[in-house]
């Protein structure tokens, strides 16, 4: 039995909580459903399987779609590989804590940073200096690097969050160190790991300072079939698209399928990563 100022207190709290939440879910509903409204209308075969032509007066937005994917393909094969090999080592391999500390620290640090400024980094760095110009590679990179310390620091969370009883019992039963982070420590993980997944994908399609910097503008099919088709394409993803038809051109009716088309594409990944997280815990 709970006193009344108890249970006005924990009703007061239950009822701001779940206050919090609708409010939460009710923006997202209305921010999906006002662009919805005025971007499904516009979705066609012709816009989602044609590129821009100005002979021909049509609108096209599948190249942009194809380097969209291109950079989500490229900036994940980079940023997951490093990001959860170095969370790995700074919560079982990293010798001193001082040094763990002060990686966490700067891995915080550039986190918080402005995108503008990735962008101006990546200018100097891949396309100035490595001579890669504007190209989607460059743009990929410089995503990778802008990425990296999110993906380090959900991976370290849920590194942490498995209980050290388990890393002792393995140990205990004789599994070496990389074989007990292998098989035990990396698939409890999984949830966290997927989480960092879809932070670092959700940021990287939704990205556009970096790319009108690094990747170009260019609204034509590039080539990937080679290597050097890859590394040498410059184009124009679905954000930079939808900056063009916004800002450049007033034509909201295609900014605002281009937007559809995109929220459609961060579901899909998101829906993915998610279960293939679900299915690799299990």
């Amino acid at each position: 039995m709970m006193s009344l100022g108890r249970r006005i207190y924990s009703g007061a709290v239950r009822l701001m909580l779940w206050a919090s939440a609708s409010a939460v879910c009710a923006l997202l509903l209305w921010l999906s459903g006002c662009v919805l409204f005025r971007g499904v209308p516009g979705l066609s075969l012709e816009l989602l399987t044609s590129q821009e032509s100005v002979l021909h007066g049509t609108v096209g937005i599948l190249p942009a779609a194809v380097n969209t994917l291109f950079v989500i393909a490229v900036t994940l094969a980079l940023v997951l590989p490093l990001g959860v090999g170095a969370a790995v080592y700074l919560s079982e391999y990293a010798p001193s804590r001082r040094l763990a500390g002060a990686i966490t620290f700067a891995a915080d640090a550039l986190a918080g940073l402005p995108s503008i400024l990735y962008a101006m980094a990546g200018v100097i760095l891949f396309c100035s200096a490595l001579g890669l110009q504007k190209t989607l590679l460059a743009g990929a990179l410089t995503l990778a690097v802008m990425n990296l310390p999110t993906v380090i620091r959900s991976t370290q969370e849920s590194l942490r969050a498995v209980p050290r009883s388990c890393r002792e019992g393995a140990l205990g039963l004789g599994s070496g160190r990389w074989h007990m982070v292998r098989t035990l420590v990396l698939p409890a993980s999984a949830g966290g790991i997927a989480t960092g997944c879809m932070l670092a994908v959700g940021r990287v399609a939704g990205e556009s300072a970096v790319l009108l910097y690094t990747a170009g503008l260019s609204t034509a099919m590039q080539d990937f079939t080679s290597l050097r088709g890859m590394a040498g394409a410059s184009g124009a993803t679905l954000t930079t698209v939808l900056y063009l038809y916004a800002k450049e051109r007033a034509d909201f009716a295609a900014a605002f399928s281009v937007a559809t088309v995109l929220l459609a594409l961060q579901l899909a990944i998101h829906l993915g990563t998610a279960l293939a997280g679900r299915r690799r815990r299990r």
